[in-house]
Parts: C-alpha cells; sequence; structure tokens
C-alpha cells in the first residue's frame, strides 16, 4: 500500500478520487490499495532562537550573532493535530512507500521533506510532478512515478532558503532594533532589498525639479509639425511667428513597414503584472485567483517561471485552443489558424511550462467561477490566442519639414495587419479594463507625402509642457523590477535573475505593506516615512538588490547541483557576522529616528527578569529587552506608570477592580518571586514571565451607627 501526502485537502481529494481512496477517514481518504492524506501547509518550522539557547531569546547585542550549529525543527501548534495524522500514517504497517504529491516547486518539496524527516520515516519516498490537476495529468503522473531522491538537490535548495532567510532576518532585524531602539526594524533577505528600490524610487520623485519646455507647431494639409523642444518661451513664440502664413518644404519621408511580434505566454509574474494593470488585482490576489482555478483543474501549474510549453504540447494547445472558441466568449467568426510551433520549447521549460487553461473549460459551467477567478482564467485563454496569432504590422511615416531655417518633424502609422491585436482589443473591449489611457494620442495616418514637396502653413502655435518626474511604482512595475534587479551586472548566461522567485513576489510586498514600510495608494505602492528612514541607514549588504539577485541564482545552481549547500550557507553566515561586527553603536540622535532614544522613552526601572530598561510604550510599560516579562499587567489589570515603577523597586502597590469569583475586589500587591506563565489564544500557545505576589486586602472601614 502507497501513502500519497499532498499539499492542501482540495488537492488530497482531487487525486484521491482518480486513485480510487474514496473511504473518507480521520484526517486522510483510504482505498484500492492507496491512503491519501494532506499537509496544510508548512507543517514543520524552524526553531526560535530560545530553542537553542536561553540567551538566545533575549534581544541584545551581545547576543549576536544567532548562528545555529545544529539546525533545529519543530511542529508548528496549529497544524500539530494534522501532523500527528501524518506521522502515524508513516508508521503504519501497511504502508510501503511514500508517495510526495505536494506542489511541484521548491517550497512543496519543503514542506514534504520535513514533515517525512520529522516524523522519522524511512520508507522508500516517490515523487509526483506535475502541472495540471485534469485526471489525465494525474494518471500519467502516477504512472511516470520518480524517485524521491532525484529531488535532493531541489530540497537542499529549499531548506538553502529558509536557513538564509532566518539568519538574515532574526539577525538583521535583532541587530538594527536593538541599536536604534523602539519600532522593530525588520530586515528581510528579500524585502529589504525591494523596499530599497521603491525608496529609490520615491527619493528621485521628491528630488525632482519640473522645467517648463516649448514646442512651435506648423499645421496645414492635414498636418501638425513640431519643433525640437524649447527652453525658451519667447524664443518659441518668435519661430512660430516666423512661419505665420509661410510655405514649408518637405526635405525627408522616411517610410517602413514594421510589425510587432505576438506575446509570450503567461508565467506568474507576466500574469500579475497584467492582471495589476487591467484589473488592478494585488499580485497576492492573482497568485490566489490563479491557484484556485488550478485546483478547480481550469488552468496549469501557477507558480512558473516558463513562458514556453514544452516541444510534446503541440496538439495539447491545439485542442484548448478550439476548446476556448467553444466555451469562453471570444468572437465566434474570426478565422484563425493558429501557429503553434512558435509557444513550444523544451529548453526554456524547467520544472513548468507556462500558464494555459486546461480541458476542463468546456467541461465546467464556467458560470459558476467567481467573477475574479473567471477574469484570471480569461486573460489565459486570450494571451494562448495571442501567442499564437500573426504579427500586428503596421507602416509607419516620419517626415521631416522644414519652415523659415527651422527643423519640423511630424510621424503617423497606419495599421494594416492586426493580426494578434485583434484579440488583445476585443478582450480589452469584453471586460472594460481600467488600463490607463496611453494609446488616447496614438499616431495616425498621414496624408500622402513626397521629398520636395510645399505645404502652405494654415496655422502657427506654441505649446507647453513639462519635464516628467519617474512614475511611482505600481505592482505591476514593481515586479517587473524585482524580476530585472542586478540584470545589467549579470552575464547572459545566468540561470536566474532577479530577486525572489514567481511564487514569492507577492508575499514580499504584502510584507512590507504588512510591516508598515509600504502603503498602497490606487495603484502605486509608496514607502512610508519609516520605510525611508530604514533604508537611509541599513548598509548596501542587506539593500542590494544586486546582492539578493546574485544569492538567488546560486539557490538555483543549489537546485541543480551545480553549487553545494554548504558554499552557500557559509557565504550567508559570514556575511551576517560581519554585519554584527561592523555596526556595534548609533548616536541618541540617529537613535530619535525611530522614536526611541533618551528624549522620546521614559525609563520606568529594570526588568527583574533581565535587568533591561523597562520603558513606557505606546500600548504600555514594556522591557527592551524583549525576555517576555510581562511588567504592564498584573493578575489581568493593566498598571498605571507610577503602579509600574513601584513593583520594579519592590514595592507594594494597591490595585482596584481585581476579578474574582463573587465580583471584583481591591487588594495590596507585594511582588515576591517571578514565574512562568502559558495560556492558549487562537490556537496558539503564550508563553512568558510575571510576577508572583502576595496578596493583602485594606481593612474596611466601618460605619458608625446614629
Amino acid at each position: 500500500m502507497e501513502l500519497v501526502i499532498a499539499e492542501k485537502p482540495s488537492v488530497a481529494q482531487s487525486i484521491a478520487a482518480v486513485l480510487g481512496a474514496t473511504q473518507r477517514k480521520d484526517g486522510y481518504l483510504e482505498g484500492n490499495e492507496y491512503l491519501v492524506s494532506w499537509c496544510v501547509g508548512h507543517l514543520v518550522e524552524l526553531a526560535q532562537p530560545e530553542s537553542y539557547e536561553e540567551a538566545w531569546k533575549k534581544w541584545s547585542y551581545e547576543s549576536l550573532p544567532i548562528i545555529p550549529q545544529e539546525w533545529q525543527h519543530e511542529v508548528k501548534s496549529d497544524t500539530k493535530a494534522q501532523y500527528q495524522i501524518l506521522k502515524k500514517l508513516m508508521h503504519d504497517d501497511r504502508v510501503d512507500a511514500v508517495v510526495c504529491a505536494t506542489d511541484a516547486g521548491r517550497e512543496g518539496e519543503l514542506i514534504f521533506r520535513l514533515t517525512y524527516n520529522m516524523a522519522g520515516c524511512r520508507k522508500p519516498m516517490k515523487r509526483l510532478w506535475i502541472s495540471s490537476m485534469e485526471e489525465s495529468a494525474i494518471r500519467d503522473g502516477f504512472h511516470n512515478l520518480r524517485p524521491g531522491s532525484d529531488y535532493d538537490n531541489l530540497y537542499h535548495s529549499a531548506l538553502c532558503r529558509q536557513e538564509a532567510d532566518w539568519l538574515v532576518g532574526i539577525n538583521g532585524t535583532r541587530l538594527f532594533t536593538v541599536l536604534y531602539g523602539g519600532k522593530a526594524l525588520k530586515v528581510g533577505r528579500v524585502q529589504t532589498p525591494t523596499l530599497a528600490m521603491l525608496v529609490d524610487r520615491e527619493s528621485k520623485i521628491m528630488n525632482f525639479k519640473k522645467e517648463a519646455y516649448y514646442m512651435a507647431h506648423i499645421m496645414g494639409n492635414g498636418l501638425d509639425a513640431v519643433s525640437e523642444h524649447i527652453s525658451d518661451k519667447t524664443e518659441a513664440e518668435r519661430i512660430a511667428g516666423a512661419c505665420e502664413n509661410g510655405q514649408a518644404l518637405v526635405t525627408s519621408v522616411v517610410k517602413e513597414e514594421k510589425w510587432v511580434a505576438p506575446p509570450k505566454l503567461y508565467d506568474l509574474t507576466t500574469l500579475q503584472r497584467d492582471a495589476n494593470r487591467l484589473f488592478g488585482f494585488t499580485a497576492k490576489q492573482t497568485l490566489e485567483y490563479t491557484q484556485s482555478l488550478y485546483e478547480k483543474k481550469l488552468v496549469t501549474y501557477p507558480r512558473t517561471d516558463s513562458q514556453y510549453l514544452s516541444d510534446d504540447m503541440g496538439g495539447t494547445a491545439k485542442n484548448v485552443i478550439e476548446a476556448i472558441f467553444n466555451s469562453l466568449l471570444f468572437e465566434q467568426n474570426i478565422m484563425f489558424n493558429p501557429d503553434i510551433k512558435r509557444i513550444l520549447n523544451s529548453k526554456k521549460v524547467t520544472d513548468h511550462h507556462a500558464i494555459i487553461p486546461t480541458m476542463e473549460i468546456i467541461k465546467q459551467d464556467l458560470k459558476a467561477i467567481p467573477e475574479s477567478e473567471m477574469k484570471i482564467l480569461s486573460l489565459c485563454a486570450n494571451r494562448l490566442l495571442c501567442a499564437t496569432g500573426e504579427k500586428h504590422i503596421y507602416n509607419s511615416t516620419k517626415a521631416v519639414i522644414t519652415c523659415n531655417n527651422t527643423v519640423f518633424k511630424v510621424s503617423g502609422k497606419e495599421v494594416w495587419k492586426n493580426g494578434w491585436k485583434e484579440f488583445e482589443d476585443f478582450f480589452k473591449n469584453s471586460y472594460k479594463t481600467a488600463e490607463d489611457k496611453l494609446d488616447a494620442e496614438e499616431e495616425k495616418k498621414l496624408p500622402e507625402l513626397h521629398e520636395g514637396m510645399m505645404i502652405a502653413v494654415e496655422q502657427t502655435k506654441v505649446s507647453e509642457h513639462f519635464t516628467q518626474p519617474p512614475k511611482h511604482y505600481t505592482e505591476d512595475s514593481l515586479l517587473s523590477a524585482m524580476e530585472r534587479a542586478g540584470n545589467e551586472d549579470m552575464s547572459d548566461d545566468v540561470e536566474r535573475k532577479g530577486l525572489g522567485t514567481p511564487a514569492t513576489r507577492a508575499d514580499i510586498i504584502e510584507k512590507l505593506v504588512k510591516d508598515g514600510f509600504v502603503k498602497r495608494e490606487k495603484k502605486q505602492m509608496i514607502p512610508t516615512e519609516d520605510g525611508m528612514k530604514l533604508i537611509t541607514i541599513l548598509p548596501d549588504v542587506v539593500k542590494s538588490p544586486k546582492l539578493t539577485a546574485d544569492w538567488e541564482n546560486e539557490l538555483t545552481l543549489v537546485s541543480k547541483g551545480d553549487v553545494a549547500a554548504e558554499q552557500f550557507m557559509s557565504g550567508i553566515e559570514t556575511m551576517v557576522s560581519d554585519l554584527v561586527k561592523t555596526y556595534h553603536s548609533v548616536s541618541d540622535e540617529q537613535k530619535a529616528m525611530f522614536g526611541a532614544g533618551k528624549r522620546t522613552q521614559e525609563v520606568l526601572g529594570k526588568c527583574p527578569k533581565c535587568g533591561a530598561d523597562v520603558v513606557k510604550g505606546k500600548f504600555g510599560a514594556y522591557c527592551t529587552g524583549k525576555c517576555g516579562m510581562n511588567v504592564g499587567k498584573a493578575l489581568g489589570v493593566t498598571l498605571s506608570d507610577s503602579q509600574v515603577k513601584s513593583l520594579l523597586q519592590g514595592k507594594k502597590i494597591l490595585v482596584k477592580g481585581l476579578k474574582g469569583k463573587k465580583g471584583s475586589y481591591d487588594a495590596y500587591l507585594i511582588p515576591e518571586s517571578i514565574e512562568k506563565f502559558s495560556y492558549t489564544k487562537d490556537g496558539k500557545e503564550i508563553k512568558g514571565f510575571q510576577y508572583k505576589f502576595k496578596m493583602e486586602f485594606p481593612q474596611k472601614k466601618v460605619s458608625m451607627g446614629k
């Protein structure tokens, strides 16, 4: 019997249905010599620093760098029950082999392997590697299961990614938070360079000085020809005035046939970019909608960085195109002879091919699909038609005209074969997309012109223009910048370029927003004041897009077995150690940047647990050593600053409104010692330390009767 482990319950159900495992059990399905179960995302994660050493619990400069000698993992508390089910199944005597059926990518491999290893499983491992959840793809996948060991290097690269992010995140965040105090200054291997790009763009916009320029126009015979940019308005008016009612000579006419090649198919990043540009979807929303369509079997695997299909998929592509015409809202009367060859290239397909719809689109009721998902499905379908369409061909005309010794230019174009843009135009009209109207001033067809031709100037004018600052990033342009980061410094044969991977970029953007370093304003991504300040204080080594892009490429080489995992991790560990050695103190003035420092925080006393300062914070008193000591509350009551001061001096305090079984009461609390506490909230265990109190009750006043 084989145990099949998927990444999510919904995927496990689809696989179980194909395998004939239809009996529902607690946390798994059974039948036809298969047990099919699932993870719930990451069941196992890297242990927290305090699991290695008690000293690492405290946020202090002295405890850095934090670099484990032997990495430890722990089961996530909120998914412990499902982990126990999987562990029991792995050790079930009926199970001869375990099939890894998590998502076919780096993170999917990590999710399965950490669970398999933590459970102490030693049974043979096989790998299901599929790009579609269609029944036929699942069947083919199980007929062609690979040995798990074929993916050992992929697992090693996933571990490196996880451990590198942990090292840079924990050491960088603690180092700069401890140095500057106050707000947690979160540093991340990919998120910090991404923030740096946003801040760099914002600085250019803020420092931009707008300058006016002018253009002189001459109009006649249906033409509007313009001069070069002129910095002085008076000069522009003089030029225009000198041409009034004059004769202009056509000195040059260049006619060219030009064409725009069909676009490539979608990988995840280009899909996210178009969905943001056309519909305003965030990168995370697009990934979620596409993942849902994948689980409904309507599109192929989303977390791909390829824009091609493999050479053996010509028949599949042709069938899917036919299905699109039969099932989706595209014009039926378009004569279409798709050029399938241009989307096939096995050399440019690594783990997964491009995202396309599946044949399920003619089997399922598409009216039941949510509108947001339907937009993504339509985008993918439309892109397949565009990518296999004909070139968009137009004639371009550029003319040079002189009048009164001044050169004027005019250009125009005429489309004579719309080609693939016919599908794009139909799509935009169908959805009335939110795309910026950039084509409003599209070049028009020019009248017939030839060299030596004279044109009577019927009218002149001067137009005023201003130099434009760089544009704010949108998620569309930010994703593009992340994808291209470091490209100019890399050779053409580099495996992977850019920040993050198609699968992780959406989460990076969301994390920056959640941490308060970036805000969304309509479609624009704008760094906050704290985001700007953070990048000013951080060294290049943690904010350089080039360095992070190099790491991402090296991780790809680890996954191919070309670079040893130990070599990659050694570089990260050295960088972290050097960072801690180099940055060891900052001035009070620098601390004040983030609302810390002596001028902004009142010290209430010393922490009884770790000796660090206890300060007055926005949400009450807290220990700056972050040792887990609760100093702001006593028996559920929030204490005033003066009560906290007294407690820290070992004095008894009167606390009113304590809750008891018979109602509320007042009592004197006398600190005796420190004790551990723990409780569960929203399925998570909260642990820490608190005072152990001795109680005294105030004497009740006796009321004397008359």
